[in-house]
């Protein structure tokens, strides 16, 4: 299992200044630039670097090592296309957005159809979703997979943090359960550090309460 280290909370508090735009928001398939997008990028890179799964490089670098072949040029963007339509079809109804950002694809599982509130243990109804999400992960193999948690701000900073990490390591084991490769993978939490909504409203809430999957092509660079 992947654990979490106190830098990641450092880190994520230091940065969380520069998370104040939604990265959900403009058009599918359009490469998004916001803030949290960007953040949530450059921190899982760190938060990979520190913790057992390593970072996007050295995960590249063991996974070409052991077989798994690298895409390039115009194969990126196909097998990405692929897999985004696979995912699409799958997750259908289930709760879960499915967002193009350039060649990333991006899950976002809200914590009321994931987790019982303040709990961290996958809620057995959301098992078939996982599994739908597992047979994916699995058919496309030359992509390295980041699983990130996020809370609300309410409470403390630290229960926040480890919560988020808890969430993000119970989704990442599930899905080791089901065949996922624990070498592409990382799982990384970040408390409350980056927001896509008002944490001022029960809504807003409820938006940050989640946990992404961020998808990513296995490339040479």
């Amino acid at each position: 299992m992947i654990k979490k280290l106190s830098i990641l909370a450092l880190a994520a508090i230091f940065l969380s200044s520069c998370t104040t735009t939604d990265p959900y928001t403009g058009q599918q398939k359009v490469s998004n630039t916001a803030g949290g997008a960007v953040l949530g990028a450059a921190l899982g890179a760190v938060g990979g670097a520190v913790v057992g799964g390593g970072g996007r490089s050295s995960r590249n670098a063991a996974l070409i090592g052991a077989g798994i072949g690298a895409l390039a040029g115009g194969a990126i963007g196909n097998y990405m296309d692929q897999q985004e339509a696979e995912l699409r079809a799958q997750l259908q109804g289930t709760g879960i957005s499915v967002t193009r950002v350039g060649d990333r694809i991006i899950l976002n599982m809200p914590s009321n159809i994931t987790f019982a509130t303040d709990q961290y243990a996958v809620m057995p109804q959301f098992y078939p979703t996982l599994n739908s999400v597992a047979i994916v992960l699995n058919k496309f193999n030359r992509t390295l997979v980041d699983i990130n948690g996020h809370t609300d701000s309410t409470g403390s900073l630290q229960h926040n943090q480890q919560l988020s990490q808890n969430r993000a390591d119970s989704v990442a084991n599930y899905l080791y359960g089901q065949g996922l490769d624990q070498r592409r993978v990382s799982s990384v939490g970040f408390g409350p550090s980056q927001p896509i909504a008002s944490n001022a409203t029960p809504d807003g809430r409820a938006q940050n309460r989640r946990v992404e999957i961020q998808i990513a092509p296995i490339t040479q660079g």
